[in-house]
């Protein structure tokens, strides 16, 4: 290194160990030599090469966790770039083209061999791509982190760098202050400590130090007649050429590269798995430190020889191939009974849903929707509803749908992962869809006027495309193992999860439900469950929706259930505990038609969430004939089991909740507990044991989509998704749900799941509502339980506020706890989440317990 560039690497950096730094002097191709400072685990003999690329204005300590985390016999190399870092100063700026050959000459230089996995961040991304290029045969793989390798059509570019590199800015913020280096470290929320902040900027500490900054804006190729416009551009089209394993790690809240730059990488590069860290920013590798683990797990797959990707579904049972979703309405195209009723509106024939579902296919497919396109779902459940699912499913489009309860910022960031092609909705929804920037086409359900469709960019109504279709060729029908939808999770565990089901998979879960609950023709269904409100005409059974809104199932009253029983003559209703406590609730309000109409029904559903027997027994008043079953799954699989309230209550008292045993066709075992609370044992079906509940069967969801993270845990054990539910199975064959994983309270005795608890404690006399939850560090947390008296007396005007309960009653919950309990505190309600408004939201009621019992302001 030049006296006059020497910079001495800091021996005190948080999180950096100084036995990686290392200095090597390099001649690039010109024949000059340069002094390159770089990180370096130093493994010798190595089975392969991590090679990170840093971006401007960081350098190689952005990769430091990466370097502490290299998978077993993996060498780790993160250079300073020429100018960036601790590296040596070059006289002049250094062009893309330059930066992608000095990248070649270290590894060179390095003796680095292959097989090598690029890793790249920031600009860092296309240069390590046009290292990747140039070295084919040691290629192995590619990691990126927002990045991007070209402006998508119609694009300027990032418009924080635009404006860093407008004539007058550039100098004073790249290179006169350190504004521009500062300002990248400030994008990260929450605030990164400040100091990982100062080892950021320890470089850059002169104007001297900060000229490749400067350089390095001034050489993105913002213009076509750029210097290095052709090399971006040879680089990006190359991509696409790329044929090895790619992985995307991306921070959404990224002000610098926005979805459309992940966009095009994914088009660029199909094969790349995905994972969204939601909440993270430009510097993901600060904001999701738990980046480096999964770049290491994926590194190790390549090395094992497996799928990067999700599991292998081979090991699960398959499906009928000959089944499809629109089967029925094929089987049932002349009849003219009712397929799907509006209570108060609409009554739509089987005959007309049919010719209706075909007609659209065709007009959509002419409209430009393709095979695999996305379409985000924003319409009110309705027969315009149903017959745009069943259409676009016959059109071989992909179906995403989320809840209006994750509220417009939930839906936002659901939909906008989806990376959706076309928007279906209603007046209301294409202003949500404009409000939260959804890309693609927009097509109106219902009637709107000339300016409306303007102002919302419908292009297309679904009755035009209707009129459309009947001059249209029928669409080919997808294949079977193709994606027809993305549904989100409700977002009550955590952030929502796109859950990916195939045509396959989606038709193996209507014959199970079919077959378990014996639907026939002659039956008809009342949905008021969103997930089921549209999947009447998939069973063959026609269906009415509730005048009610279903996201809010809290809001059915009994009058509506009944109206809506009388208005398709039901004998089967689906209902989620929230809608059917209000029902109960409100029976006192039925008249004799309506209590006669409700005496016709024969089966009870109800799914979502815990049912209490108690529940269950009450609803005998307003639906004397039905069978009540509480069918147990999740978004990634309904139904897993089914138990009825007979089989409830021969079952008895348990630690935790009694769903019945798995159906036909469907696998369950549990994955042991370990001491620390961890679900890493072998799967088992040993009666008695606890631990992850786990399920194989035909009508498993496909994979969770761009978060490829939790993809890669949840079917670790090829042909099983891992539930993040607990419980056991008893000597009869059954399970017992005792909680979620994550809730699990692990104490220094052991871990202590919560249902069990919960259920005793409110058993007291006195207690309506239990939540039993740990706080404290993991390993040494004590359990803290949340009661609501029936007395009312905590609710007061917060009722969400906590408070220490009095010695009698909180002596009770103690001695019937069955475990040692440290606190006991009132609230006048527990949170719940927004879809079924049932599960009781722990970690919420962990938080403003640890905040009480801290000594904080009353949460």
């Amino acid at each position: 290194m030049r006296a006059a560039d020497a910079a001495i690497v800091p021996t005190a950096l948080p999180g950096l160990d100084p036995s990686w730094s290392r200095t090597v002097r390099v001649r690039d191709s010109e024949g000059v030599e340069h002094c390159w400072h770089l990180l370096d685990n130093g493994v010798r003999d190595p089975v392969g090469t991590l090679l990170c690329v840093h971006g401007n204005p960081t350098w190689s300590y952005l990769w430091r966790r990466l370097v502490a985390a290299a998978p077993p016999g993996w060498r780790v190399v993160a250079p300073d770039q020429l100018g960036m870092g601790f590296s040596d100063r070059p006289a002049g700026p250094r062009s893309l083209a330059q930066r992608v050959a000095d990248l070649g000459d270290l590894t060179a230089a390095l003796g680095v061999t292959g097989p090598v996995v690029t890793v790249g961040h920031d600009w860092g991304g296309v240069i390590s791509l046009g290292w990747a290029l140039a070295h084919r045969a040691q290629l192995r793989g590619v990691v990126l982190t927002n990045t991007a390798v070209a402006m998508p059509p119609g694009d300027l570019g990032p418009a924080l760098i635009r404006l860093a590199n407008a004539p007058g800015v550039r100098a004073a913020v790249t290179v006169g202050t350190p504004v521009f280096v500062r300002a990248t470290t400030a994008l990260s929320r929450p605030a990164l400590p400040p100091g990982v902040r100062d080892a950021f900027a320890a470089p850059y500490r002169s104007p001297a130090r900060r000229h490749a900054v400067g350089d390095f804006v001034a050489d993105i190729p913002f213009a076509p007649d750029h210097p290095s416009r052709p090399v971006q551009e040879a680089i990006a089209e190359g991509v696409r050429t790329l044929d090895v394993p790619a992985l995307l790690l991306w921070g959404p809240r990224d002000p610098v590269f926005g979805e459309r730059y992940l966009t095009d990488l994914r088009r660029r590069l199909p094969q790349a798995r995905l994972h969204r860290y939601e909440g993270a920013s430009h510097l993901l590798p600060e904001d999701a430190p738990g980046y480096a683990g999964a770049v290491a797990q994926w590194v190790a797959d390549l090395d094992a020889g497996h799928d990067t990707g999700h599991a292998s579904v081979a090991a699960r049972p398959a499906g009928d191939a000959g089944r499809r979703l629109w089967s029925a309405l094929d089987r049932r195209a002349d009849d003219a009974t009712p397929a799907v009723v509006e209570v108060g509106g609409a009554t739509v024939s089987w005959s007309r849903l049919a010719r209706r579902v075909g007609d659209l296919a065709a007009g959509l497919a002419a409209s430009g929707v393709r095979p695999g396109h996305r379409v985000a779902l924003l319409v009110e459940p309705s027969a315009d509803l149903t017959a745009a699912v069943y259409a676009l499913w016959r059109a071989g489009a992909v179906v995403v749908v989320a809840d209006k309860g994750l509220g417009l910022a939930g839906m936002r960031r659901a939909l906008r992962s989806a990376a959706v092609d076309h928007v279906v909705g209603s007046a209301r929804g294409l202003a949500a869809a404009r409000l939260m920037g959804l890309p693609g086409t927009r097509v109106a359900a219902g009637h709107l006027t000339p300016a409306a469709r303007r102002v919302l960019r419908a292009g297309h109504t679904l009755a035009g495309l209707e009129v459309l279709g009947r001059t249209s060729p029928a669409p080919a029908e997808p294949p079977v193992d193709t994606d027809c939808a993305v549904l989100f999770t409700s977002g009550a565990t955590g952030p929502a999860k796109g859950v990916v089901y195939t045509h396959r998979q989606a038709a193996a879960q209507l014959d199970l439900v079919a077959a378990t609950y014996r639907l026939a023709d002659t039956d008809r269904l009342v949905a008021a469950f969103a997930p089921f409100a549209i999947l009447g005409p998939g069973l063959g059974i026609g269906s009415a929706v509730p005048d009610v809104d279903v996201t809010a199932p809290g809001s059915l009253t009994a009058t509506a259930l009944a109206d809506a029983v009388a208005a398709v003559d039901a004998t089967v209703v689906f209902a989620s505990p929230a809608a059917l406590r209000r029902v109960a609730a409100t029976a006192a309000d039925l008249g004799d038609d309506r209590r006669a109409a409700l005496g016709r029904v024969r089966l009870l559903m109800s799914a979502g969430a815990p049912v209490p027997a108690a529940l269950l027994r009450g609803l005998r008043e307003v639906l004397p004939h039905a069978a009540a079953h509480t069918p147990y799954g999740m978004t990634e699989a309904l139904p897993v089991t089914d138990v009825s309230l007979a089989q409830i209550e021969a079952a008895g008292d348990g630690d935790g909740v009694c769903v019945g045993r798995p159906l036909p066709g469907v696998d369950v075992r549990v994955s042991p507990l370990s001491p620390a609370g961890a679900a890493d044992g072998p799967l088992t079906d040993a009666p008695g044991t606890t631990g992850e509940v786990c399920v194989r069967a035909a009508h498993v969801k496909d994979r969770y989509d761009a978060v490829w993270v939790l993809e890669r845990a949840a079917s670790r054990d090829p042909g099983w998704h891992r539930t993040g539910d607990v419980g056991h199975l008893d000597a009869e064959g059954r399970l017992w749900v005792e909680g979620r994983l994550p809730h699990v309270v692990t104490t220094a005795a052991g871990p202590v799941t919560p249902v069990g608890v919960e259920q005793r404690v409110e058993r007291v006399p006195g207690v309506t509502a239990a939540a039993a939850v740990g706080v404290g560090p993991a390993g040494a947390q004590v359990l803290v339980v949340v009661v609501v008296p029936a007395d009312g007396a905590a609710a007061g005007r917060r009722p969400d506020r906590l408070r220490l309960a009095g010695t009698d009653l909180a002596d009770a919950v103690r001695a019937a706890a069955g475990t040692e309990v440290a606190a006991v505190l009132l609230a006048g309600r527990l949170p719940v989440d927004v879809r079924h408004q049932s599960k009781v939201d722990r970690a919420e009621v962990a938080r403003r317990a640890a905040a009480l019992l801290a000594g904080a302001r009353r949460p």
